[in-house]
């Protein structure tokens, strides 16, 4: 259960703003949800969720405290796009699970995704001081399995054909990145900052689809 302290006020990169959620962007997740795309990439059963599943799942983990989960939105307009979570926070072992969709399919593939990761990543480490961020994605979502990938997250297993999906089994595939990983390519991001007075951040562009929530 993440505790009110860990919350940040927000989170702010080059592309996308993070914040807390609000009651009323309970209308967007119907939506996106509703979304057989984007049902295909987040959902374990085969179809998009009921509406009463949406509002159950809202209300424990986007705006409950059963998950650290904030609200995606572009830095440009303040449009609200998708939305990413830490889940099974365990502060004595300094580990959680990562969560982010991208909602708004025309927000696929511009990197926004990458750049929340990363500043989700950075709380986490340099702010909660965590030890270890993991998380699950199917084997067919292989643009956000190359967004994890340019974020630091390695492949450190999967559970063989366990998602029935498009007339076929996939794996799923575990992935995760330790404190000791980012550290390093922290420094190399300043480093480059410092360089060039005026850039947020190194956000590297990879294509970025819905992952599980």
């Amino acid at each position: 259960m993440a505790q009110p302290g860990w919350f940040p006020e927000r989170l702010e990169g080059d592309r996308v703003v993070l914040r807390r959620h609000v009651p009323g962007n309970l209308r967007a997740f119907e939506r996106w949800y509703a979304d057989p795309e984007v049902a295909r990439l987040t959902r374990y059963q085969d179809g998009p969720m009921r509406r009463d599943e949406i509002e159950r799942f809202f209300a424990a983990r986007v705006v409950g405290r059963d998950s650290l989960a904030l609200a995606i939105h572009e830095r440009r307009n303040d449009r609200l796009i998708g939305t990413t979570a830490f889940s099974q926070l365990d502060g004595e072992n300094g580990s959680a699970m990562y969560h982010i969709t991208i909602g708004e399919k025309d927000a696929w593939g511009k990197g926004y995704g990458t750049e929340a990761t990363q500043l989700m990543l950075r709380h986490a480490f340099g702010t909660l001081g965590l030890h270890r961020i993991a998380l699950a994605v199917f084997e067919f979502n292989e643009r956000a399995i190359r967004s994890y990938r340019s974020c630091g997250f390695v492949v450190e297993g999967r559970a063989r054909e366990a998602i029935w999906r498009d007339g076929r089994w996939w794996d799923e595939v575990t992935m995760s990145i330790l404190d000791s990983e980012w550290q390093p390519r922290s420094a190399a991001a300043g480093r480059a900052e410092h360089a060039e007075p005026g850039v947020r951040g190194t956000v590297e562009r990879t294509p970025q689809e819905a992952a599980a929530p």
